[in-house]
């Protein structure tokens, strides 16, 4: 599976989990919903400073969101 699509579902899951909107993860990792949604839907390639801001807004480690497990 491409890291894209695993960075995809696993941030869409944290998210989901959490109860929390796509704005509100948006606004806490500082990036546009629109950005958010391609990056749930593997249309985005975040960079590793995203990355890092995405976990930091889940509160997971930046490589839960590379795990295929």
């Amino acid at each position: 599976m491409q890291l894209r699509r695993v960075v995809a579902r696993n941030v869409r899951a944290f998210r989901e989990q959490r109860g929390l909107s796509q704005e509100e993860v948006a606004d806490r990792a500082r990036v546009h919903t629109t950005y958010l949604s391609g990056i749930e839907n593997g249309r985005r390639n975040p960079t590793v400073d995203v990355l890092e801001r995405l976990a930091a807004a889940l509160s997971v480690r930046p490589s839960e969101l590379l795990g295929e497990g």
